[in-house]
């Protein structure tokens, strides 16, 4: 190897290692303010370590766990009820876009594309979904709206099935008697996990992380997911902090861990996601890289 591509894999690697560390260190700080004494975090500041241990925030967390479970429930079914109806739509779209004997192909793919480009803004939306197709506080209003399809994920997936899936395979499963969803089904998926995993990731992410939906077509507090649930939890800490409701709700709202329980939520929030990724990491930049060759 030449001196100068030594250079240049030693200077990519600092840089890399920054990266990471840039990722690694918030997610540090985050998890040691959440056991942090409520009075340590105001004094000191934040800290890679717990200057005085405390789980006065999860134990906080611990006496709603009802309603955080319920929540979670519904989290779970809603991410894997929509990353799997998600993946069966796109997957059938993307693979009709591919086939180049599609007719009107091209106009076809002009909508999705076109979708990434304008929209109907959130009163037009919101009118549709609740009156039209009537989704408000039903568990549909968290998987269908701005979530269930993506053109963006479409034409990806379609471009990882012109350049990665030959066509003699297909020509040949056609002369064995195969077809189209035989063909799909037992060959075209089978060849294709990086990017169904990808996209898979991309979609459990944006189900799991999703608050808006539920902002918008969700007041039945049954229904809330994990990230409404925590979100309303943080807003009665700050209400109990700063109202004047008598002593009593005073000295309790006194003794709210109100910083600690904002690391403890986001904690919560980012757990699931952080113990799955490891299983996905394998697909993940072989899909994008491969699905995104050419559009």
């Amino acid at each position: 190897m030449y001196k100068s591509d030594r250079i240049t894999q030693y200077v990519s690697h600092v840089f890399l290692a920054i990266l990471a560390a840039g990722s690694i260190i918030p997610f540090i700080i985050l998890v040691a303010s959440s056991l942090s004494e409520e009075a340590s975090i105001l004094k000191d500041g934040y800290a890679f370590w717990p200057k005085e241990f405390s789980l006065a925030a999860y134990e906080y967390l611990f006496n709603n766990s009802a309603s955080i479970v319920r929540a979670y429930g519904i989290t779970v079914f809603v991410t894997v009820l929509g990353t799997v109806s998600s993946l069966a739509i796109t997957s059938l779209l993307a693979y009709a876009l591919s086939r180049r004997d599609l007719p009107y192909r091209n106009v076809f793919a002009f909508f999705v594309f076109f979708t990434l480009l304008f929209n109907g803004g959130l009163v037009p939306t919101y009118l549709v979904y609740t009156q039209i197709f009537d989704v408000k506080n039903t568990i549909w209003a968290l998987i269908v709206p701005g979530l269930l399809m993506n053109g963006f994920n479409v034409l990806l997936m379609r471009t990882f099935f012109i350049t990665s899936i030959p066509e003699p395979v297909i020509e040949s499963a056609r002369m064995d008697g195969a077809g189209e969803f035989r063909t799909f089904f037992s060959i075209i998926l089978p060849l294709s996990l990086p990017i169904l995993a990808t996209i898979g990731l991309l979609q459990t992410i944006g189900y799991w992380n999703d608050w808006f939906n539920g902002l918008i077509y969700i007041t039945e507090p049954s229904l809330f997911s994990i990230q409404n649930m925590l979100n309303r939890m943080l807003q009665d800490i700050q209400f109990l902090a700063t109202s004047n409701l008598g002593s009593n709700t005073s000295t309790a709202a006194a003794q709210i861990p109100t910083t600690g329980v904002r690391m403890a939520i986001a904690v919560i929030g980012v757990l699931p996601i952080l113990i799955a990724y490891p299983f996905f990491q394998k697909y993940l930049v072989k899909g994008i890289a491969l699905g995104s060759v050419k559009g």
